[in-house]
């Protein structure tokens, strides 16, 4: 194919080949991944726990249900998921096998060794049969991949009957001023933040880069629906700084 018929899409601010797009996320959270878990609480303030209890809340996970948490990196979501339903299974899946291995240190990770798989894998092509799983989640990641839509099309296809999609994104403040406000701390406090903490300025710029490329809320529940999704609906979390969106395979 050549560069003039090459399709395109964004890496943050840049725009890149589609082809180009897997590996250099790749390369951000490779570089990243031993500070992952430090960086998202100075990012956030702490604040992205909260953001992840209020998924659970609103999953009500169940016991013996099986999870497949793709971009799962070090497994927050799986853990919390594990630890709320008593006894289950979760699949943590991504693309960047680094994530995978510090998720594979954590303490928790040795408890709940019997109920966890690691596998390396893309969420455009989910190397798992159809009507596989009760739940499906993805927590800061979906924004990562090249096509949303097709990630959201694998989801539906993995889930069995009956159930859950749940993904928690950055989001888009609805208030113009509050969104100035929180872009002006995004772009001028994170990436200098990233410097300090792990050595790597430009991974940062492109996460919040990339926060800004994203669809918005409403944007996003369409294409939840696009890929064929029931009952599908979303809530914000912190005025919309992120936001969960539910669906069901009915």
């Amino acid at each position: 194919m050549s560069d003039e018929t090459q399709t395109t899409t964004h890496f943050g601010f840049e725009t890149v080949a589609e082809s180009e797009k897997a590996g250099r996320v790749q390369g951000v959270f490779t570089s990243v991944a031993s500070k992952y878990d430090v960086m998202n609480d100075a990012m956030s303030l702490g604040i992205h726990r909260i953001w992840k209890d209020a998924m659970m809340d609103w999953l009500a996970p169940r016991a013996g249900q099986r999870l497949l948490d793709v971009a799962g990196g070090t497994g927050d979501i799986s853990f919390r998921f594990l630890k709320r339903a008593g006894s289950g299974h979760a699949t943590v899946l991504d693309l960047t096998e680094n994530m995978l291995i510090e998720g594979r240190k954590r303490a928790e990770a040795a408890d709940m060794a019997a109920s966890l798989d690691w596998t390396v894998g893309d969420a455009m092509a989910l190397p798992f049969d159809d009507n596989t799983f009760d739940v499906y989640t993805i927590s800061f990641g979906i924004r990562n991949v090249t096509r949303p839509q097709e990630a959201l099309n694998e989801a539906y296809r993995v889930l069995k009957p009956g159930g859950r999609l749940m993904v928690l994104e950055f989001s888009q403040i609805p208030n113009d001023m509050m969104q100035k406000l929180y872009d002006f701390y995004s772009f001028n406090v994170i990436p200098p933040m990233g410097k300090a903490i792990t050595g790597d300025r430009d991974s940062y710029q492109y996460l919040v880069e990339s926060i800004r490329k994203f669809p918005d809320q409403e944007a996003f529940l369409g294409m939840v629906r696009g890929a064929g999704f029931e009952h599908a609906k979303y809530r914000n979390l912190s005025m919309g700084i992120a936001a969960l969106h539910s669906g069901w395979k009915l």
